[in-house]
């Protein structure tokens, strides 16, 4: 089995007098690419920040790559973000940079690597999420809603980081660029040893390219597992996340 390398136990997240879960528990394992699912306002994107250090839960404990995020120093925590990306549903580029510029960015806040050096990584990366070589030279303005997620793509690799974090990743796409991002990330988790977790609602995306995946819904987990293992589960809100029917499952 592979190593685990996201432990959340009994998390307790609370907004005002909301309880957005209600200690919930869930394992990430090394390589895997894992889906948190569920309906709006379910808390998976809650559980997504809670994972990136952006907010902290309530109760329960959550480990990150060996980290315990309750009791981790500022020291830690600067190593540990060095050791993941981002990509944020709306690519989050800035704006007056270029796409070079953006990636560069990482490099010249993290590292002391040489501005030659930041040049010909910057080609890697670019190259690597599929974009032409000239992209890095374009501003977000000027790029298309694929191109901007890959864009925001390479700027999360930039660190060769062993974690992705992928926030509704194919949203505002079309079918075809969908699948093609789909595909990208799983040759990227194959060829980077990545593992992944990513918030989505996509089904063509929960298919073809999820290992395992937690679906969320009345503050709690109803179901982790594959798709084979959670279609099997009788939960109206399984049922009417994934419409058995339509996947040959009878409820």
């Amino acid at each position: 089995m592979n190593n685990i390398i996201i432990e959340a136990r009994d998390i307790v997240s609370v907004f005002g007098e909301n309880i957005i879960h209600d200690h919930i528990s869930c394992t990430i394992r090394e390589n895997e690419i894992y889906a948190l699912l569920g309906g709006s306002g379910s808390g998976k994107s809650t559980l997504l920040r809670e994972m990136i250090l952006l907010q902290r839960p309530q109760s329960g404990s959550l480990k990150v790559l060996g980290f315990d995020l309750e009791t981790i120093t500022p020291l830690q925590a600067q190593s540990l973000r060095r050791q993941w990306g981002v990509l944020f549903q709306s690519g989050a580029l800035f704006s007056s940079l270029t796409v070079g510029e953006n990636i560069a960015m990482l490099y010249r806040e993290y590292t002391d690597i040489p501005p030659k050096l930041i040049d010909e990584l910057i080609a890697i990366k670019i190259d690597l999420v599929g974009l032409p070589a000239h992209a890095r030279f374009l501003y977000p303005s000027e790029l298309s809603g694929g191109m901007i997620k890959r864009a925001a793509l390479a700027r999360a690799l930039a660190l060769d980081p062993k974690l992705l974090f992928l926030d509704e990743p194919t949203s505002g796409l079309d079918p075809f660029s969908s699948r093609q991002f789909d595909t990208l990330i799983r040759q990227l988790r194959d060829l980077l040893g990545l593992t992944v977790v990513m918030v989505t609602h996509d089904l063509d995306t929960i298919h073809h390219s999820i290992d395992r995946f937690a679906l969320l819904g009345d503050k709690k987990i109803i179901a982790e597992g594959t798709l084979n293992e959670v279609l099997q589960i009788d939960h109206p809100i399984v049922d009417y996340f994934f419409q058995k029917g339509s996947y040959g499952i009878q409820g």
